[in-house]
């Protein structure tokens, strides 16, 4: 198998400005699945190199193969946001349900679906990220934001006027829903919504909106004394 030219159909939908040998290699999975680095092309060691960077950037993984004879190889395949790097038009697919549930039914019935969605959502969090810690926690839902096509990082509350040490702040300086959020507001209350249902042990309130002027979004998550 050899990789793709950098001007190929599959590599033409990846992001500009990036690397020809890197939208080569996630052209390649994209079509093929999976793939050794021997097979992506170019120089084995070049190409290693490149695939750490992409599993650095959360676009690929590897499982380890052991057919055939010496050590276990590594096998590469694209993540759910490495999938994301090519254009799905399941944006342009939400927009018109969105407009077609807000034509067609009850002022109140997108509300509804959305709380549902963010409570359905938020449980499925909460089973993943456990029961540990408070940092912790929030550092496992970031991990998860980011495999759905957030671009998300947590730290401690470092205001000085703060009176809860505590608190944690998530940052979102991308969102997966932005052009949706843009034409109907209302999401991103499920979002507020969906990060106070996974953490119901806690206090969370927004501090930053991208709709606002913001370059980022933004929610302080501090522990409710019990």
């Amino acid at each position: 198998m050899s990789a793709p030219a950098p001007s190929s159909p599959a590599s033409a939908g990846l992001a500009e400005g990036a690397h020809p040998t890197r939208d080569a290699a996630l052209s390649v999975l994209l079509k093929e699945g999976e793939a050794t680095a021997s097979q992506l092309g170019v120089s084995v060691q070049v190409m290693r190199r490149h695939l750490r960077s992409l599993e650095d950037d959360g676009l690929v993984e590897a499982s380890s193969s052991h057919e055939g004879p010496g050590r276990p190889s590594n096998v590469w395949h694209l993540t759910a946001l490495g999938q994301g790097r090519f254009p799905d038009g399941s944006e342009t697919f939400a927009l018109g349900l969105l407009h077609t549930l807000t034509e067609s039914l009850p002022a109140d019935t997108l509300e509804l679906v959305l709380r549902q969605q963010a409570e359905e959502k938020a449980a499925e969090y909460r089973r993943l990220i456990g029961s540990g810690p408070l940092g912790q926690r929030i550092e496992r839902l970031v991990e998860l934001r980011r495999k759905e096509g957030y671009v998300a990082e947590c730290r401690r509350d470092d205001d000085p006027a703060a009176i809860d040490t505590t608190a944690w702040v998530i940052s979102e300086f991308h969102c997966s829903v932005m052009r949706i959020a843009e034409q109907y507001p209302v999401v991103c209350d499920q979002e507020l919504r969906l990060i106070r249902h996974t953490f119901p042990d806690c206090a969370v309130e927004r501090v930053h909106w991208r709709l606002e002027g913001g370059h980022s979004c933004g929610f302080r998550i501090a522990p409710v004394a019990t």
